[in-house]
């Protein structure tokens, strides 16, 4: 009985070692819970709308899609413990993810021990893709084009010539903030300050600082999330300043507007690289079932956490085809993403060699302060080739 007993376990581990036959997981990376949750909902929730309307398909062909999103708190310790977790999940043959840039990079080299696949929606720091890893791909654009994007509407258009430049300390917020600089600068601006802060909920200190700041800055530009910028604004606000302010695309959330009050967030500029519904036909009709099925809008990085998804599933489909309707490997599914051309909601997704997309669309927004987030104003639309 003692002999059975051991065979048997040691069956049951194999099987789990070698994952199930029928099983192929999609896993998504992004913060679900804490304060960027907003933005992290929305990365699993596009995802799950494309696994869901691919999940027939994948029965015709004898596999089960699912998917497995797994909460990164925005923390990179706890991003790469999951992707410890994922790798030894045999079945996961792809990842959508992360928010957050800091998370991503230490995050997708746990991905590369085993060629697993990483397609984000979002990371825009210039580092996830000049590393060489031949497993990370982006359908969205980088920060050393998004940054000074932002600088020039503001030299250009809003005529500003002094700016207070903030930063919240993280390879996102910081890496945007510098490239936003090194641009502003060399149109002929002056930043007359650029300040790092991890300050949530405090800002009296950083205020009286912009106050007592010379030249008068003109534009205050923060890099960094909403659920930082929010209150910061709240806090400006209230102090009587009424200093313009531009950020980035962490400031691209409906929850902005919440913490910072409609009519103190009214007006806030900013970039991004995952665009409203508004700015793609295509993704009319998905934003309604998107609405239909979770009962709130889709916002930019759900749409582009539906096409990474895509891009990932297309991959699945064509290594399936290729392995004779057997279940793919790892390396097979890398390697057909690293093919993908793909005309998404967001447009035609093509990767160059270091796996960024080729062209990429860069927004400039401005927010309406109507309490809808749908209701920002488009200011201007720029595709540019990947550095």
């Amino acid at each position: 009985m003692r002999k059975l007993g051991v065979l048997v376990a040691g069956v049951a581990a194999l099987g789990m070692a070698l994952g199930q036959a029928n099983v192929i997981k999609i896993a998504t990376q992004s913060p679900l819970s804490g304060p960027q949750a907003a933005l992290g909902e929305q990365i699993k929730l596009g995802a799950e709308l494309a696994i869901e309307e691919a999940k027939a398909r994948f029965r015709q062909l004898g596999f089960d899609l699912q998917l497995a999103p797994y909460d990164d708190q925005a923390n990179p310790d706890i991003g790469v413990g999951n992707a410890n977790r994922i790798i030894n999940d045999p079945d996961i043959l792809g990842v959508v993810g992360h928010l957050n840039s800091g998370v991503a990079i230490p995050s997708s080299e746990v991905y590369a021990r085993v060629n697993l696949v990483m397609v984000s929606p979002a990371n825009t720091n210039p580092r996830v893709t000049e590393r060489g890893l031949k497993n990370v791909f982006r359908i969205c654009g980088r920060d050393d084009v998004q940054g000074p994007a932002g600088a020039e509407y503001a030299f250009n258009n809003l005529r500003v010539r002094n700016v207070f430049v903030i930063h919240d300390k993280t390879a996102y917020g910081q890496g945007l903030a510098e490239e936003f600089k090194k641009r502003f600068e060399a149109l002929g601006g002056k930043a007359v300050a650029f300040v790092g802060t991890e300050e949530t909920s405090n800002f009296v200190p950083l205020i009286n600082q912009i106050r007592s700041a010379r030249p008068t800055p003109e534009l205050i530009y923060f890099g960094g999330i909403y659920s930082q910028i929010g209150p910061f604004v709240k806090q400006l606000r209230e102090r009587g300043l009424k200093t313009r302010l531009m950020g980035g695309d962490g400031l691209d959330s409906s929850e902005f507007e919440r913490l910072a009050g409609s009519q103190a967030a009214k007006g806030t500029f900013y970039t991004t690289v995952a665009g409203p519904v508004s700015a793609f036909p295509k993704a009319k009709a998905v934003a309604q079932r998107f609405k239909q099925k979770y009962g709130k809008d889709m916002e930019g990085f759900a749409i582009y956490a539906y096409d990474s998804a895509n891009v990932i599933i297309a991959a699945i489909e064509n290594a399936i085809k290729a392995n004779g309707g057997r279940k793919p490997t790892r390396d097979q599914v890398t390697a057909e993403v690293a093919k993908t051309k793909l005309e998404g909601l967001t447009g035609t997704i093509e990767f160059n060699a270091k796996g960024d997309i080729k062209k990429a669309k860069y927004f400039v927004m401005q927010v309406a302060g109507t309490g809808n987030w749908a209701d920002n104003k488009l200011i201007r639309v720029i595709e540019v080739a990947a550095p």
